[in-house]
């Protein structure tokens, strides 16, 4: 094993930048600026503040395009650089996929406990709607009191100073022993680009941005036919948007007035939590009921932690894969020969693409995972590359802490690094156990193993004498509460189903004893 300046560099590493300011990039602040070993900490988000996906959205997303690209996971290619810099150029018009995935009353879906830094204690206030589900011991949190987390772990010990919003990395390339970093600054009517130069650079740009919406015959056209009608779970605003238009497959007997508008008809496709969260909201809400929401999952695969509880309820109707799209009569074909007419609203809760345009061609994609990652930390090819929160969902936030402070141990000359030849190893026996995608960087189960071969890594430093954050040991309520939350979750999406199939049932005999 040898120090990271002395097999990459040969020189210290001084200048390290930043990519992204979300929960990721926040800790990695704190852990770079506590080992006091830079001259110069630079973070650059793309955002106009601190949070990353955490951050709220005044207007709604534009609507959906390039479907093809989306499907393919080639929608976010590197953007071209101009020949000079610095220098002013019209704003770029390509998307880059920055906006928020929250919507108004949105709330954590992991206890606070798991979810906290292991120095900074998560915001112990509730919210009335949260309480109302789950108790006055509700673990969960709204989506504004994680912003302010992050906000606050940011703002703090004059931090903000080292912050860039509004600034997007667009090229991260090594030029000899230095990163040359490309950057381009959104201003009212023109970007503004330039270059700065690091030792090192740290990727905590997060990989929830990147929606992806697999390839559906008759998709598009479906979409352009009536823009915002085709959307993504990260693009979902909340049910209200559902509601109080007509939806023309309702029964003519369906009496509309002021107090019971027309609902519309919605196809909700996705058997993971998002797509559970939406069909489930829109179903108990009853925003979207003509008479079901109708959810593509069967033969799909639940997620591993929420199962399919929420795709129980009763105005939610199961169906198999799409197959086709009719644009014209907005009706979606199913593989199983059967259809569903006069759609009005199509939501994919399908997941995102991994996207690092700022560092293509040199580091690639593959298989929807960034491939050649030493414990999901360090680039193998070159040590004074480091990634904070290349990993599946699963006790995230405490899963960015320990990987910061290993990687800024590295960088600050107080942590090892292995060879080459142990870093690959590592990859190729992990590939053997977890396959070469997505399902590599899950560290579920593993979690207790995990955290303390980083902390390992990481050794104490010097810890000792107040320099560098500190690791504890893992704990194992932590994840006896991250499980607690899902079964939590679970518990009441049962309960209710219960409660609204027994209303359903009411229902139906009030209009038996209307109709005799």
């Amino acid at each position: 094993m040898s120090r990271i300046q002395t097999q990459q560099t040969k020189k210290p590493i001084k200048r390290v930048a930043v990519i992204g300011a979300g929960p990721a990039g926040a800790i990695a602040i704190d852990a770079l600026a506590q080992e006091r070993a830079f001259d110069l900490i630079r973070v650059f988000e793309r955002r106009e503040g601190p949070g990353g996906c955490w951050i709220g959205d005044k207007d709604r997303p534009q609507p959906l395009t390039g479907f093809a690209s989306l499907a393919s996971r080639t929608a976010d290619p590197p953007v071209p650089i101009p020949h000079t810099l610095p220098a002013l150029t019209p704003k770029l018009d390509q998307p880059r996929f920055t906006e928020s995935s929250v919507y108004p009353y949105l709330e954590t879906n992991v206890d606070a406990l798991p979810m906290q830094f292991s120095q900074e204690p998560f915001p112990s206030e509730k919210s009335d709607f949260s309480i109302n589900l789950h108790g006055p011991q509700t673990p969960f949190r709204h989506w504004k009191s994680v912003r302010g987390y992050i906000e606050g772990l940011v703002n703090r010990n004059g931090y903000q100073d080292l912050v860039s919003y509004n600034t997007t990395v667009e090229r991260a390339e090594k030029v000899g022993d230095e990163w040359k970093v490309t950057l381009r600054k959104e201003g009212q009517q023109k970007d503004y680009w330039w270059t700065e130069w690091f030792d090192a650079v740290v990727v905590a740009s997060g990989h929830y941005w990147v929606p992806w919406i697999p390839e559906v015959d008759g998709l598009e056209a479906f979409e352009k036919m009536r823009p915002g009608s085709v959307i993504h779970s990260k693009h979902f605003r909340g049910r209200d948007l559902y509601e109080g238009k007509v939806c023309i497959s309702c029964s003519p007997l369906f009496l509309f007035s002021k107090t019971n508008p027309p609902k519309q008809k919605v196809v909700v496709v996705g058997a993971s939590v998002s797509a559970a969260d939406i069909a489930y909201d829109l179903a108990h809400s009853r925003t979207a009921h003509c008479p079901v929401v109708h959810a593509i999952t069967v033969g799909r695969n639940f997620n591993g932690y929420f199962g399919d509880e929420a795709f129980r309820h009763p105005r939610i109707e199961n169906h198999p894969s799409i197959s086709r799209v009719c644009p014209e009569t907005r009706t979606v074909f199913l593989v199983d020969g059967t259809s569903i007419p006069n759609v009005d609203h199509i939501i994919f809760g399908t997941g995102y693409s991994w996207s690092l345009p700022f560092l293509s061609p040199q580091v690639p994609i593959r298989n929807n995972r960034v491939p050649d990652l030493y414990q999901h930390v360090v680039w193998q090819k070159d040590p004074s590359l480091l990634f904070v929160g290349a990993v599946g969902a699963g006790l995230t936030f405490k899963v960015f802490e320990w990987q910061a402070v290993y990687a800024a141990r590295i960088l600050a000359g107080r942590a090892p690094v292995p060879d080459g030849k142990e870093m690959q190893k590592w990859e190729e026996e992990r590939i053997k156990v977890r396959g070469d995608g997505p399902k590599f960087s899950v560290i579920f189960p593993d979690f207790e193993e995990y955290f303390e071969t980083l902390r390992k890594l990481a050794g104490e430093g010097e810890t000792a004498r107040g320099v560098g954050r500190k690791l504890p040991r893992f704990k194992p309520e932590w994840f006896r509460a991250f499980m607690e939350g899902h079964d939590l979750r679970k518990r009441m999406w049962k309960r209710v189903n219960e409660q609204d199939r027994e209303e359903e049932k009411k229902e139906k005999k009030g209009e038996v004893r209307a109709k005799l």
